[in-house]
């Protein structure tokens, strides 16, 4: 077995940002914000107009290398939670899941946590990038959402 092989299928990175829950929740559910703070630097573009308001929506983005993704929401709090199954338009979602979770603090902070699972990810050609997303890719994102949220 290899290295790579035995890398965590549920990865989680979690900070506190000097900002209201609700200011960074309408930072991740407007998905046309979302590049702004992606630490993967993989989403190019989302169409205005999709903030996620429950379970059961979909939004679209346009990935860096030009193909599109749909997220399905699959759970949703008003500024507590939201996690999405990404997928190719129309396809079914292969397995993987990114959620966000926020807990505000006594002191006017909140304490997010960034989680990415693939442990149900059933395409084998996904599996290479699922095992590079680390816990540092998912701090890169909480960096870049710290900064904006705190501006």
């Amino acid at each position: 077995m290899t290295a790579n092989s035995q890398s965590p299928k549920v990865v989680t990175s979690c900070r506190v940002i000097a900002a209201s829950a609700e200011r960074i929740f309408e930072l991740i559910a407007d998905p046309a914000r979302q590049p702004r703070w992606d630490g993967n630097d993989n989403l190019a573009e989302a169409p205005e107009g999709q903030r996620v308001s429950a379970v059961g929506e979909a939004f679209t983005v346009k990935l860096t290398q030009g193909s599109v993704r749909e997220n399905r929401v699959v759970e949703f709090e008003e500024g507590r939670r939201i996690a999405w199954l990404p997928s190719e338009p129309g396809k079914q979602p292969p397995g993987h899941l990114w959620r966000w979770e926020l807990e505000p603090t006594a002191d006017g902070r909140t304490q997010v946590c960034h989680t990415y699972d693939w442990s149900r990810l059933t395409d084998e050609n996904r599996l290479p990038r699922a095992r590079a997303t680390t816990e540092d890719k998912l701090r890169a994102s909480l960096d870049r959402l710290a900064e904006l949220a705190e501006s």
